[in-house]
């Protein structure tokens, strides 16, 4: 079958171009470049950092099976020795030394080139491929990459999928193969058997957790995105205890606390099959979260996930949280035994305004980054700037993960705190200067940039708003007010607020953009392949593409109905639709 190209629009990102119909046939969404660009860069990360790991495990073993062949050869030549044994063989010495020693060297040796060889090109497989675009980037863009598998169980998307493999020339169609089934299925049977499974689906990814940690091979690469955030974020609390397993809350940091619930999920199915995650870098963008974590078997090592988990209480009057882990840890001699969490780790009302607290969770309250891998994916992406075309946001979001505090779960906000306390807020400046002169620790958020974290305890940030509130007063509120309980109680640390040093990020000193608007406008989510555009995506798409579109339509369903007016009702039936819909549309509005 011939394609038309009338029919379609090229699209061209990176060094992959892909035919898209100009009805909504197959789903692509242009926001998404930030997320390809971020996973072409881990990916890279992940090859380099791959065949670095397969080089030391190699050199191990040269040293041990060196070692173990030195052993036998000692030990052969004192048995075979002549001089050792009072005898002569009629060989010198010499001459025994080299048959009984350079051999095994030589053997170690070959044995060695030839596990060299045993690193095989990495396995991609993209549970849900759509257009494929994300496949063919792989392909053509990530060097050292071996055969990338895209699925999807939309006749429609595999024919485009394929058709877009066939444009994009002969390495595309040697290294990308497209298939028609569940990914789920295709993942089960191929246990073990990818090292990097991307999963990027239209909303939760909850439903193919399952069989993606099965088909991870060790050490492997897994890859999840979730543009569910509304469930996230705790504007349906059940659906996402339903769904991940965990209870959000809604604070200043939920979309924090979205990534570590979506990790925490993803350790539990994990879990049951002996295996554990070690996350290397989590990120937030746009309309979604994006994690990106290794995938280890151990039955020793799963044990830990307990002390990776924790509650979170937060205060219903003032925001102020605390982290309850699940688990804890006691050495016992040169055995670890491990224990429940210790708690409640706050009272039954909030000790700085009396208010009553909500509990989510449990979520993943382990670091959500590997510092190491983010400084190398941003160095990567610096030195191949021209090859992302996303290259300034994903700089922007490396840049502030790298400064962020690793081990800090959650941040604060302070807007939020002033809006508590019904004050001014303080500049970001002054207010890490406080901190930092407090001897704690501070830094900011990639999620929020307002987000505050510090190993500060609430005592002392509490104490630093009421020490600046002395400093600028504030109208009377009502006795019962949060605020009102919060000041009226003596700060018991001193705030000073001198400018400090390291009040600023290194990335701020220098004056590096670090949170980016849209490049345009409608820059988010996009309707599913298939429905039907009417005027309630105009939030979506905007005003002049749904128009436009409807426009579109009417004209087609004109031309039509001159030209074949008895047409086949198998083809009809979508048109019917569309005027249907647009017919209720009007008769609501």
């Amino acid at each position: 079958m011939e394609t038309d190209l009338n029919d379609y629009t090229i699209i061209k990102e990176g060094e992959a171009e892909v035919l898209m119909h100009k009805k909504n046939q197959v789903f692509f969404n242009k926001a998404q470049v930030n997320n390809r660009d971020m996973s072409i860069a881990v990916l890279r990360a992940y090859i380099s950092k791959r065949k670095q790991e397969h080089e030391a495990m190699l050199s191990k073993r040269a040293r041990s099976s060196g070692k173990v062949l030195e052993k036998d050869v000692s030990e052969t030549s004192k048995e075979e020795n002549p001089t050792a044994n009072g005898e002569d063989n009629g060989k010198t010495n010499g001459e025994h030394e080299v048959t009984t020693q350079d051999g095994p060297k030589e053997a170690a040796k070959t044995a060695y080139e030839s596990a060299r060889r045993e690193l095989k090109p990495p396995r991609v497989l993209e549970a849900l491929s759509a257009s494929g675009l994300r496949a063919l980037r792989y392909a053509r863009e990530v060097e050292g990459i071996g055969q990338v598998v895209a699925l999807d169980n939309d006749p429609a998307s595999v024919e485009a999928c394929q058709r877009n493999i066939k444009f994009n020339g002969l390495m595309s169609t040697s290294k990308v193969e497209s298939h028609l089934t569940d990914a789920r299925v295709h993942m089960l049977s191929h246990p073990k058997d990818f090292d990097v499974v991307d999963l990027d689906p239209y909303g939760a990814p909850s439903i193919f957790l399952d069989s993606a940690v099965q088909s991870v091979a060790d050490g492997g690469l897994l890859m999840c995105t979730a543009t569910d955030m509304a469930v996230l974020c705790g504007a349906n609390g059940e659906v996402c205890y339903s769904k991940y397993g965990s209870y959000p809350l809604k604070g200043k940091y939920c979309h924090e606390m979205a990534l570590r619930i979506l990790l925490a999920s993803i350790e539990s199915h994990a879990n049951r099959y002996k295996r554990y995650i070690v996350p290397v870098l989590s990120v937030q963008m746009d309309f979604y979260v994006r994690v990106f974590v290794r995938v280890y078997t151990s039955a020793s090592a799963m044990k830990n996930t307990p002390l990776k988990l924790s509650y979170v209480y937060q205060c219903i009057g003032c925001d102020s949280f605390h982290l309850q882990s699940v688990g804890r840890s006691l050495p016992k001699n040169n055995s670890v035994r491990y224990l429940p969490g210790v708690g409640p780790v706050v009272p039954q009302d909030c000790t700085h305004c009396g208010k009553k607290y909500n509990m989510g969770g449990p979520i993943w309250s382990a670091p959500i980054h590997d510092q190491e891998w983010v400084t190398s994916i941003l160095s990567g992406v610096k030195s191949m700037k021209d090859r992302y075309p996303a290259y300034d946001r994903i700089c922007a979001v490396l840049t502030t993960i790298s400064e962020e505090l690793p081990d800090v779960p959650l941040f604060l906000s302070l807007h939020s705190l002033s809006a508590t306390l019904k004050c001014t807020s303080p500049s970001a400046a002054l207010f890490r200067s406080a901190v930092i002169n407090a001897k704690y620790r501070v830094s900011g958020s990639h999620v929020n940039p307002l987000g505050i974290k510090t190993d500060a305890p609430m005592e002392i940030i509490w104490d630093i708003m009421r020490c600046w509130v002395k400093n600028h007063p504030i109208k009377p509120q009502s006795p019962e007010h949060p605020g009102s309980v919060i000041l009226s109680k003596e700060p018991s640390h001193q705030a000073d607020f001198s400018r400090h040093v390291g009040s600023l990020s290194k990335a701020q000193a220098k004056k590096v953009a670090r949170f980016l608007p849209n490049p345009e406008k409608h820059w988010g989510p996009k309707i599913r392949a298939g429905r039907t555009i009417t005027s309630k995506h105009v939030s979506l798409l905007g005003h002049d593409a749904v128009n436009g579109h409807l426009n579109g339509n009417h004209k087609e369903a004109g031309a039509e109905e001159d030209e074949e007016p008895q047409e086949d009702i198998t083809e009809g039936e979508p048109d019917l639709k569309r005027q249907k819909t647009t017919e209720d549309i009007a008769s609501t509005s």
